[in-house]
């Protein structure tokens, strides 16, 4: 995967620093609109959680895992034509962990409700129940060079939010 953007090395992995947890930070990475970008994404929020030590239960990280699967499946296959590439942003504080996929495909994508006949189209559903059942937030928001960003930020277990 061709990953450009910010993951400081090191970051908040100073032992002797008190204050946040060392975990939290920011990093943002952006792939090519391909479906081989699908799994490379996952792989590299599920090696980034490990690194940096975050708190997340087995469930958790499924849930992480799942969610931004179903973020960058839908920017491959909805957004490719008006998006060559696709941003991936893991945002993690003292509580939550937030993923967020962004493209600059302008179509603002609804959840649609479950069709049982059909074979695909509920990602953004499955997004939704995933993570309402985590105890967490989603949305959909446009950027401001038109695109957009689809988001899910999941509370970390135990932790006050």
């Amino acid at each position: 995967m061709d990953i450009r953007g910010s993951i400081p090395p090191g970051q908040g992995q100073d032992p002797a620093v008190t204050g946040p947890p060392s975990y939290e930070g920011v990093w943002r990475f952006t792939a090519p609109a391909t479906e081989e970008s699908v799994p490379q994404a996952r792989h590299a929020v599920r090696d980034l959680i490990a690194r940096q030590g975050v708190p997340v239960t087995e469930d958790l990280d499924f849930a992480l895992l799942l969610i931004v699967s179903e973020l960058v499946t839908n920017s491959v296959r909805h957004a490719a034509l008006l998006s060559p590439e696709v941003a991936v942003e893991v945002a993690i504080g003292p509580a939550w962990v937030r993923v967020a996929v962004e493209d600059n495909h302008p179509y603002r994508p609804k959840a649609l409700e479950a069709d049982f006949s059909q074979t695909g189209g509920r990602g953004l559903l499955l997004v939704r129940e995933i993570t309402t059942e985590a105890g967490g937030v989603c949305n959909v928001e446009h950027t401001a060079s038109g695109g957009k960003v689809i988001w899910a930020a999941l509370p970390l277990a135990g932790r006050p939010s």
